[in-house]
């Protein structure tokens, strides 16, 4: 991405990761639109355009009416395949370069490759992965006409906004903080020996923010995580620390796990993926060591 200013549209922008990227896009001086349902506060500086994308000719509307064109938009709430259909139809005319914000569920959990590549071509049919995996093939399968498309697929976000916690059982735990402090066992699946690379919430934002004006990220699709590979166990490890006690933890059966809950499959496998076709495509890599932005995000919590 050039220094420029941009003018930039989000779609969501009250949430986690939809909040933090108009932010985040504010702070590096671009202008900044979210569109949103209007029953959250958004952030101070941007302007709010109030539809449910849900109600498609509201928000096809509300984007028509704003009288803009924008150099970036990034979708942040798109999960099933009408919503790329929706980005296609309604962002196309008056967008740049569209960013799809997909996930790494995308994956067949059983069909995994380590570290996963992108060629890999086993993928879920149904489910969240499912859904973002369609919004995938939406847009690979569109025209698009001038407008360019980039799709992040992002592992566990982690960061000030969201709840703490990366593995069930304690997967974005509110009480998480208070049952290490009360020195509570965490029940972790497989004794938090999967391995992970999350990724901190405003890396996640700056990544799909560098997609503008790189011309190799066009119709490009990246598994997109944080600089360390760590076991799951290990987030909880640092987490203890940062707050002066003890992890303790406790296993609980993977083969148990999957029959009492199958929807927890994407869970119970490594995620970890190699970053460098974002470095060779001249995109932002995230950066930030797993250590120093839990460290952020527990005090944020406190």
């Amino acid at each position: 991405m050039d220094g420029s200013a941009l003018k930039v549209l989000v779609i969501g922008g009250s949430g986690f990761v939809s909040g933090t990227l108009a932010r985040v896009a504010r702070d590096a001086g671009h202008e900044v639109w979210v569109v949103t349902r209007g029953q959250r506060p958004v952030p101070e500086g941007v302007t709010a355009l109030t539809a449910d994308r849900k109600d498609r000719q509201a928000f096809a509307a509300a984007v028509a009416g704003a009288g803009v064109e924008w150099d970036l938009a990034v979708d942040c709430i798109g999960y099933q395949a009408e919503d790329a259909v929706q980005d296609v139809e309604v962002l196309s005319p008056r967008v740049g370069h569209l960013v799809f914000i997909s996930t790494d569920f995308v994956f067949d959990p059983a069909r995994r490759a380590f570290p996963q590549p992108f060629g890999n071509p086993h993928f879920l049919a149904e489910g969240y992965g499912g859904g973002k995996r369609a919004c995938e093939e939406v847009l690979s399968a569109a025209d698009t006409g001038d407008m360019r498309w980039t799709v992040f697929r992002p592992c566990h976000i982690y960061g000030p906004g969201s709840q703490l916690g990366c593995l069930p059982e304690h997967g974005r735990d509110p009480e998480l903080i208070a049952r290490m402090r009360a020195g509570e066992p965490l029940r972790l699946v497989g004794g938090g020996h999967f391995l992970q690379q999350p990724i901190f919430v405003r890396d996640l934002a700056e990544l799909a923010l560098s997609a503008h004006g790189c011309d190799l990220a066009h119709r490009g699709i990246y598994c997109s995580a944080g600089p360390d590979i760590i076991e799951s166990r290990r987030y909880y490890e640092i987490i203890a620390e940062v707050l002066g006690v003890e992890a303790r933890i406790e296993e609980v059966s993977v083969a148990q796990a999957r029959i009492d809950h199958p929807e927890w499959a994407s869970f119970l496998c490594h995620r970890i993926y190699d970053v460098t076709p974002l470095r060779l495509a001249g995109l932002q890599v995230p950066n930030t060591p797993i250590a120093a932005g839990l460290r952020e995000h527990v005090r944020s919590l406190l």
